[in-house]
């Protein structure tokens, strides 16, 4: 069957969700019963279809393989207490991915394609995401270079799909992080802003080290000096000094632009505190914590929305926090979680109904 905007469906026989439960699934391991799909050729795209979920058939050469011209993003659908499916801020991903692909020398992709394409996937798999508390349907565009060659240019085809994944309470212990001095994320003129798969390759050694001395993550610092934060693993990070909210400038290109962060940045405001997006040092930072001023750290995503920090590690310094008797995090994740469930208005135009 071939939809209005062009996009061709086929649909499964029988659904997978006859054989299991939404209740409590682990992040990222079980994939509704369909996808998306789109070929760029010749300077245009083709081939877009909604079919059943399946492996993908690539050539051994394909380019994403070997030069990493591949980026993604992360976006979720709820349902409300009246069963209507919303997708939270769909559009500011759908931005932020083009961002991704202009700095990665990657096509652009049309708004019919991506947010028309992920309206009728999810409309197609609506019964896929979960009704209970904390729950949600994780959705992940990505789309990688898909030229059968081995050599560093351009690719001149590329594949973009869309795959969704029903997940469980995203239960996330307070966190202990180490500050990192010796690797490197990201430097001005990189691609530390852009979603793309080389960024979270580079991660993996320094976090596993990280792990290795009993910490969860790391918090990144700049490339030169190693003293200005950055990003806290794969979240922004936040630090609630007096009554001000403090969170690393993006001005340098080095700090992806969550939208979780932004959505923080206006449930912040308004709670009455004052927010700065500035530059941060650690010894500022290891400043405040003496003074008595440092009250909360916390990390903000897509996968937990809100993650507590409870120790900060620098050298052979520690930082502790009382994730307990925090009220600035609990206050955001709370009235975050009241406008994806629909418990409380959207004043902002944040959820796209489906």
């Amino acid at each position: 069957m071939v939809a209005a905007a062009g996009i061709n469906v086929t649909k499964v026989e029988t659904s997978k969700l006859k054989e299991m439960t939404l209740e409590n699934l682990p992040f990222g391991r079980y994939f509704t019963d369909h996808m998306l799909e789109a070929d760029y050729e010749d300077g245009e795209w083709k081939n877009i279809e909604i079919k059943p979920y399946q492996p993908l058939l690539m050539e051994p050469s394909t380019a994403a393989l070997h030069y990493g011209q591949a980026i993604f993003e992360g976006i979720k659908a709820y349902k409300n207490e009246a069963g209507e499916a919303f997708i939270f801020r769909p559009f500011d991903n759908f931005r932020r991915f083009n961002i991704s692909a202009e700095r990665m020398c990657m096509p652009t992709v049309p708004e019919e394609i991506f947010i028309e394409g992920m309206r009728m996937l999810i409309e197609l798999d609506k019964s896929w995401i979960p009704s209970l508390p904390d729950h949600s349907l994780y959705i992940r565009p990505f789309m990688f270079s898909s030229d059968p060659v081995v050599g560093v240019k351009p690719s001149e085809t590329y594949k973009f799909m869309i795959i969704l994944s029903p997940t469980g309470p995203y239960y996330a212990a307070p966190m202990k992080i180490y500050v990192e001095e010796k690797y490197t994320r990201a430097a001005p003129g990189g691609v530390g802003f852009s979603k793309n798969a080389g960024n979270y390759g580079a991660s993996m050694l320094p976090t596993a080290l990280a792990k290795k001395q009993g910490y969860d993550q790391v918090l990144w610092t700049d490339a030169f000096e190693h003293k200005y934060l950055q990003e806290v693993g794969t979240m922004n990070v936040f630090f609630i000094i007096g009554n001000t909210a403090v969170t690393p400038s993006l001005e340098d290109g080095t700090i992806l632009a969550g939208v979780t962060r932004d959505s923080v940045i206006v449930m912040l405001n308004e709670m009455g505190l004052h927010v700065e997006e500035r530059k941060i040092t650690i010894d500022e930072l290891m400043d405040t914590y003496k003074a008595g001023q440092l009250r909360e750290v916390f990390g903000t995503g897509t996968a937990a929305v809100i993650s507590m920090i409870k120790e900060l590690r620098y050298k052979d310094y520690t930082m502790h926090f009382d994730t307990d008797t925090a009220t600035v995090a609990v206050e955001v994740k709370a009235r975050l979680t009241a406008i994806r469930d629909g418990r409380a208005a959207d004043t902002h135009g944040w959820m796209y109904k489906i």
